[in-house]
């Protein structure tokens, strides 16, 4: 990560907050660009291994041809319903492509953490379900910024 957190500082995350939190969440939403500029933003499940974030994604998806063309991509983790409940990072840099799209399980010593993290998260199970649908995006930030509005009440 190259840049940090200018603003907010009390209300942000330390990074075993941050951890603790990215293990705990189950959606992210996933920004892209499209070749005329135009953003797309979906929903998609995800796990973070404590330095990259990893999406699972249909390899068929606007998001998978977007990133194909510009890899730059922003990625969102949120959560709470009350103005002093809102929690999230937001996380922002180059999508990579690893393993085979679509991905069918052939060996990739690079997935066994984010398969084994993905299938224990989602599926309950030790290793991973391979649909040939889904393929892997590992996104390591060059940004993180983060927010805890529970912190806030300590403040005042």
């Amino acid at each position: 990560m190259t840049a940090t957190q200018r603003r907010g500082r009390r209300i942000m995350m330390n990074p075993g907050e941050r951890d603790s939190y990215l293990a705990g969440l189950r959606t992210c939403r996933v920004a892209t660009v499209a070749e005329d500029g135009r953003p797309h933003i979906g929903a998609l499940w995800f796990v973070w291994d404590g330095t990259s974030l990893w999406l699972y994604s249909i390899t068929r998806s606007l998001r998978w041809s977007q990133l194909r063309q510009d890899p730059r991509i922003a990625v969102v983790v949120d959560d709470g319903v009350e103005y002093g409940e809102l929690r999230g990072v937001e996380l922002s840099g180059t999508a990579v492509f690893v393993g085979e799209a679509p991905r069918t399980g052939e060996s990739c010593a690079e997935l066994d953490v984010p398969e084994q993290l993905f299938a224990a998260k989602y599926f309950g199970m030790d290793t991973m379900p391979h649909d040939g649908r889904h393929a892997w995006l590992r996104l390591t930030p060059d940004t993180i910024t983060s927010w805890d509005f529970r912190k806030l009440a300590a403040l005042q």
